[in-house]
């Protein structure tokens, strides 16, 4: 069984971009003020969901294993 995530967005850095929507189609929505919310917020692991994240120009993305709380995007440094 693979890894579960919990996907969140920090709707005080969202800027409301979109390109959350271009690389996870499904993934993410916007509402009327153009903050991203994920549909799914614990997910299983996918590679769009981390493009998604890594591709957000503020990084408003915010991935953690959902069983350990682990970050997998941002990473720790």
């Amino acid at each position: 069984m693979g890894d579960r995530w919990h996907v969140e967005v920090d709707r005080g850095v969202c800027i409301g971009s979109g390109m959350c929507l271009t690389h996870a189609p499904g993934g993410f929505t916007l509402d009327s003020a153009r903050q991203s919310h994920p549909v799914t917020p614990d997910t299983d692991a996918s590679e769009p969901l981390l493009t998604a994240a890594e591709s957000c120009p503020v990084e408003a993305i915010l991935i953690t294993l959902r069983d350990s709380g682990e970050p997998v995007f941002p990473p720790e440094e």
